[in-house]
């Protein structure tokens, strides 16, 4: 008989976006790139679309790593990708419920929220958080990404793929410059 088994600990890719928003979408059609990919068992991509209240929930089954991939408006070229380390949520108390749109929920109010479920049920958050966001060139009505934000997709897959193999022991992360894009 051989000893425990080590498990690999948990990873949850959420793609976050409205479709009929144009740009919007990216971190939807980022998700679903990423789950044609044959991943470990221990990673988790969702399509989460505007359910940001769901991705809070589910959340709570505790994963130790969550990586969000939004359209981020940082003001640079659009398809520009960003790397982002959210700041942990760290050891104060929540400042209060958020305040709950459905359908307009940020990653900084997932996790506010999330916070406060964690508090309220004695649950973990995410040990690390990290942002593949990238830059917008319109968030208008419309179905179907800019050529420069459909460009980044791939970019952005190849990106997150370095990131869940930098969590394998012995690897390192890809780097991020000051301003957040990553190298």
């Amino acid at each position: 008989m051989s000893g425990p088994r080590e498990v690999a600990p948990r990873t949850l890719v959420a793609g976050i976006g409205n479709i009929f928003l144009g740009d919007d979408g990216f971190g939807v059609e980022t998700a679903r790139r990423l789950a044609e990919r044959q991943l470990p068992a221990h990673i988790e991509v969702v399509d989460i679309g505007v359910r940001g209240v769901h991705l809070a929930y589910q959340l709570l089954d505790g994963y130790d790593t969550l990586v969000l991939v939004d359209a981020t408006a940082r003001g640079e070229a659009p398809g520009t990708l960003y790397l982002i380390e959210h700041d942990s949520p760290g050891g104060g108390e929540p400042h209060g419920a958020p305040v709950l749109d459905g359908h307009r929920m940020t990653p900084d109010t997932v996790l506010a929220l999330l916070g406060t479920l964690c508090a309220g049920t004695g649950g973990q958050p995410p040990r690390r958080t990290l942002i593949v966001g990238c830059e917008p060139a319109s968030v208008e009505e419309g179905i179907g990404l800019s050529p420069p934000v459909s460009d980044a997709v791939p970019e952005a897959v190849r990106l997150i793929g370095e990131l869940l193999r930098a969590d394998e022991p012995g690897e390192s992360a890809p780097r991020a410059t000051a301003d957040g894009a990553a190298k």
